[in-house]
């Protein structure tokens, strides 16, 4: 870990942190998922450096050692598209391969179709692509969904509790004296670290994180649950620390308050070589009509370059639950496309 190198490179007015390590003349951008960082690809960037690769992970704006927005609930997966271009111009860099894990998937393959010319492939972990548009969750899954909840802002709350006059007047008085919202107060019980530690657990089950109607998210899980095998308690403390410095205002922004956002994007095809990985026990699965989308040849009218395949024993996490697996999968992938 020692030999990853961390700077910073100025996007407006922030400072965005990067990781960085190796030296080849084909350079691999990693970008991370929630309640992931740049440490989350710690396993991979070593591996590439190692095969003659240059390695570079950002932390998204109000993420990890990066800069905070100053409106942290305007940040669109637009600034984090133009953060990525502003990162890899910065550096000198003319084409990227670009690896994606869960909402890090989105950014990747959007930003293959707004530059092509340079992105030389796309990787993605656990996310499958769906081009921009509404979000039908909320027709599907139960107010409980821990997407729903985490998206929802006090606006929405209020709609939602319509009915009850007495709510819709504490709502709305909140609003007016800009209280946190549902997620902000769950996640405000705890330290950044407990809230890593109960998503970490949440996100490597196979089921989705459901709670009942006057249950928090947060307490789908017990205080007792131990920590996955493969995610140790050192782990942890990093990710906790990157989270006390950043906090998860941004975090829940996006990608959960964006989901759905339309980029006018003037053709929704991605036309560069794709890989997907999925886990085969990744709660993804459970979301309604994409284990259809994964395994049937209907994603390819899409993303008509696109392979995919499986770790059978993975969930979520497979970067740090199957890491030389996945490493192996990644470098046949680059060396096939370089």
């Amino acid at each position: 870990m020692d030999e990853i190198q961390h700077k910073f490179v100025n996007v407006g007015a922030l400072k965005l942190h990067i990781a960085e390590i190796g030296t080849g003349p084909n350079v691999v951008v990693f970008l991370h998922g929630f309640p992931e960082i740049w440490y989350s690809w710690r396993h991979q960037m070593l591996a590439l450096a190692g095969a003659g690769f240059r390695a570079i992970a950002p932390d998204y704006r109000g993420y990890g050692l990066s800069d905070s927005p100053p409106e942290p609930e305007k940040t669109t997966f637009t600034h984090l598209l133009n953060d990525l271009l502003q990162i890899i111009d910065a550096l000198a860099i003319s084409k990227v391969f670009l690896v994606g894990k869960d909402f890090g998937g989105p950014p990747a393959y959007l930003f293959s179709i707004l530059h092509p010319e340079r992105v030389l492939g796309v990787i993605t972990l656990g996310v499958p692509y769906v081009p921009p548009g509404p979000s039908m969750l909320h027709k599907y899954l139960p107010e409980g969904f821990y997407i729903l909840r985490w998206k929802v802002n006090l606006l929405f709350l209020l709609g939602f509790y319509y009915r009850s006059i007495i709510t819709a007047l504490y709502l709305f008085i909140c609003i007016m004296y800009q209280e946190p919202g549902r997620a902000e107060a769950d996640f405000g019980r705890f330290d950044a670290k407990t809230v890593v530690r109960k998503v970490y657990i949440l996100f490597s089950r196979s089921e989705l994180p459901i709670a009942n109607e006057n249950q928090e998210i947060m307490d789908l899980v017990e205080p007792d649950t131990p920590l996955p095998s493969w995610f140790t308690e050192d782990d942890l403390s990093t990710y906790g620390a990157l989270y006390e410095k950043s906090g998860f205002r941004t975090a829940l922004q996006v990608p959960y308050r964006t989901v759905g956002d339309d980029l006018n994007l003037p053709d929704p095809v991605v036309k560069v070589p794709t890989l997907l990985i999925m886990g085969g026990k990744d709660y993804v699965f459970k979301f309604p009509g994409i284990e259809d989308l994964i395994k049937s040849e209907k994603t390819k009218e899409l993303v008509p370059n696109l392979e995919v395949t499986f770790i059978p024993e993975g969930t979520h996490f497979v970067q740090e639950q199957f890491p030389e697996q996945l490493n192996q999968l990644i470098l046949a992938f680059l060396a096939k496309h370089t």
